[in-house]
């Protein structure tokens, strides 16, 4: 089996016929997130796939700003999942998360824009095989606070799909 050199990922050996998941650290903005790779058994992945993984990761970071102006926008729609998401997390919240989590003392200063800010890209899954879920997008309170995410995703071109969706 011959090896490939990823930017993101290391040495990959390009073994088709099996399931994989390559896992990665990656800054972006100065927080530490998760990379995971996963390539099906019957996914067509080489060299050529393997590339086009590292080059659209140049584009993450526009990427998440793209689903981060979603989420504020969604926040102040009824019914949204981002909107649902910080209500429960935000809701008779105790003092002592309040300034772990948020930065703040006191729930009126609990913001939409403070909410934006604590809530953190923490992992992208990558699925070179669907290009239509090309990128998955986990954004958290911190593992320390809550194990439920909002995900959204993109395409292989980077089109983020219209639909955040509260997972745990």
């Amino acid at each position: 089996m011959s090896k490939v050199a990823s930017q993101h990922f290391g040495q990959i050996e390009l073994n088709h016929g099996r399931d994989h998941n390559f896992s990665a650290k990656h800054e972006l903005a100065g927080q530490l997130l998760e990379l995971d790779l996963n390539v099906d058994a019957h996914d067509h992945f080489d060299e050529a796939a393997l590339h086009k993984v590292d080059y659209r990761l140049r584009f993450l970071p526009e990427l998440v700003d793209q689903v981060r102006e979603m989420i504020a926008d969604e926040l102040d729609e009824e019914g949204t999942s981002p909107q649902e998401y910080r209500h429960f997390h935000c809701n008779a919240i105790k003092p002592e998360q309040l300034q772990k989590v948020f930065g703040v003392t006191d729930t009126s200063q609990l913001t939409n824009e403070v909410f934006l800010k604590a809530l953190k890209l923490g992992h992208v899954g990558i699925f070179p095989g669907q290009p239509e879920r090309y990128f998955v997008l986990d954004f958290t309170l911190g593992s320390h606070f809550t194990d439920e995410v909002l995900v959204a995703s993109a395409d292989e071109d980077g089109v983020v799909d219209d639909e955040i969706l509260w997972e745990s």
